[in-house]
């Protein structure tokens, strides 16, 4: 076997992917599959702006790992790559000279180990999305799939849309015969001999983490800052004291920033009120302004959804949730709106009997579930036909969905443009050959069979 790193530094948190494929294999194949991963411990790196150090000493227990679960005799030919996505994008905008000082730290980190180091780089909300259609539809085998006699077919489907929801930005990507009225969200791929329009968008401050933020920042604008401030979000019996610094920290609130000291501390109490819920992280979209013939929110240009999605990330952990915690089912866009509700009905005693385990996110359930409601119906306008086309999933064929894999396939060149090479499909006309051989074959001795058995029965008589 042959391996390959991928570390996804994320704005919440950094996973390590080791994947894994025949060595033997051609550029074409298609069976990379993942063969472990890890959590690293801590926040995602750009919470290390002010100790950069700590950021590569913070994946060291993971790459520690990846020694282990890559074989020793492998570590010089493994290629390491770090990719870094909308918790740097932000901290790059916040500013640019620490984000490059976490980065060479992390590199630093990084090129101690004895693999095959080719880089950290901050990845391109539009690479992101981009990367995580790639993974989904590779791992489908939308693409290229092999047929049961080892030759090379391209499946008469269609590709999946990949939906993402990570902690600082959310990404849609779709192929689409519409035509994509803002040529920044079209990307033309080639991917073995096939050409694919796709049409791809990031929300940068519409990540989880992020949204929950804007949205503490919009409520204490309603109450114009008072020491006490009613959350609708959060369920009754919840509350919690919060210094001004810890929701104005970022790119994405500091325009809403009042001019009280941060270090000012305000009380939120739950109220657990679906509907004012909704009301306000509404206010999180720009549902007006748009100069294109058709908008998803912000005055962002985006064709009508079309054919089936694959939504990962907090997509499915919210999703994944409201099923097995709450016991509630979603196939409809009323099904997560219900739900939602509930959630945000539901008194912080009981969430807390429900899933104990889950204490840290609970308060926020109620939030998050109302945000991807009305980001996949109100900005995605997905609705009662195409929702259902929608499978919200962590994995497919045993490998996580993420950008990480379409990532190192890229950068690996593992998918050609160009269509696998003819020595495949004549190993399939070989085989064609040798079952008819093995049909008329079989065919004439049954005939003879046949023909020995009538005659020595007419011996007889």
């Amino acid at each position: 076997l042959q391996y390959g790193i991928v570390l996804d530094a994320g704005s919440s948190h950094t996973a390590m992917f080791v994947y894994k494929w025949p060595a033997d294999k051609e550029n074409d194949t298609g069976v990379v599959s993942e063969h472990s991963m890890c959590d690293v411990e801590g926040p995602g790196i750009s919470s290390y702006s002010s100790n950069p150090l700590a950021a590569g000493t913070s994946l060291v227990h993971c790459l520690n790992q990846a020694l282990r679960d890559v074989p020793k005799e492998k570590h010089a030919g493994t290629p390491l790559y770090l990719g870094a996505t909308a918790g740097m994008r932000l901290l790059n905008i916040a500013d640019p000279q620490v984000s490059d000082t976490v980065l060479r730290a992390v590199a630093a980190t990084l090129k101690m180990y004895p693999f095959d180091f080719r880089g950290a780089k901050i990845l391109s909300g539009e690479e992101e999305g981009v990367f995580g259609w790639v993974t989904a539809n590779y791992l489908l085998e939308n693409f290229i799939k092999r047929g049961w006699l080892g030759e090379w077919i391209q499946p008469q489907k269609k590709t999946l849309g990949a939906m993402d929801f990570g902690g600082a930005s959310t990404q849609i990507t779709f192929e689409t015969r519409d035509t994509i009225e803002n040529p920044r969200n079209e990307v033309m791929l080639k991917l073995y001999g096939q050409a694919y329009k796709v049409y791809t968008h990031s929300f940068l401050c519409y990540g989880r983490d992020q949204v929950l933020k804007r949205l503490l920042s919009k409520l204490l604008q309603a109450e114009s800052y008072q020491e006490t401030v009613p959350h609708p979000c959060w369920p009754m019996g919840y509350n919690r004291s919060l210094l001004l610094s810890s929701i104005y920290d970022s790119p994405c609130t500091e325009k809403e920033r009042p001019s009280l000291a941060l270090n000012t501390t305000v009380t939120l109490v739950g109220t657990g009120n679906g509907n004012l819920c909704a009301l306000h992280v509404s206010k999180l979209f720009d549902f007006t302004n748009c100069s294109f013939s058709h908008c998803s929110f912000d005055g962002v240009f985006q064709p009508k959804v079309s054919g089936n999605f694959i939504a990962f990330s907090a997509f499915f952990y919210t999703v994944d949730f409201i099923q097995t915690v709450m016991g509630r089912p979603v196939h409809l866009p009323s099904d997560l709106k219900d739900a939602a509700e509930t959630i945000c009905a539901t008194s912080w005693s009981e969430l807390l009997q429900k899933a104990p385990k889950l204490q840290k996110r609970l308060p926020d359930y109620c939030a998050v579930s109302t945000f991807v409601y009305l980001l996949t119906t109100k900005g995605y306008s997905f609705n009662n036909h195409s929702f259902p086309n929608i499978a919200f999933q962590k994995k497919a064929a045993g490998t996580s969905i993420g950008w990480a894999l379409g990532y190192m396939l890229n950068l690996t060149n593992m998918i050609p443009a160009e269509k696998p090479s003819s020595h495949k499909s004549m190993l399939y006309n070989y085989w064609v050959i040798l079952i008819l051989l093995f049909v008329v074959t079989t065919l004439t001795s049954l005939v003879t069979a046949i023909c020995l058995l009538r005659h020595s029965k007419s011996s007889i008589i």
